[in-house]
């Protein structure tokens, strides 16, 4: 689906406040889960998304879902080899 590099094999659990987030669709980032501008150059982008109230969210950390910037589960179905 996505060619970002996995930084683990569960997802990342966050409350965060209301507002918007670039989250890091490349797996570089020192920030990860969040972009640092990692990417540029590397013909990915970040996804931005926006939260209208404080909310707890479960973000990907495999790079697979098809839901991103959150968590599907798809990461139960690939290799624990992350």
């Amino acid at each position: 689906m996505n060619e970002g590099q996995p930084t683990g094999n569960t997802p990342i659990g966050l409350t965060l406040e209301a507002g918007k987030y670039w989250y890091c669709a490349c797996g570089k980032s020192a920030k990860h889960p969040f972009c640092d501008g990692t990417h540029k150059g590397s013909g990915q982008s970040p996804i931005l998304f926006e939260l209208t109230e404080e909310k707890k969210v479960w973000l990907c950390a495999c790079k697979e879902s098809s839901k991103q910037p959150f968590c599907d589960g798809t990461h139960k179905n690939i290799a624990s080899s992350i």
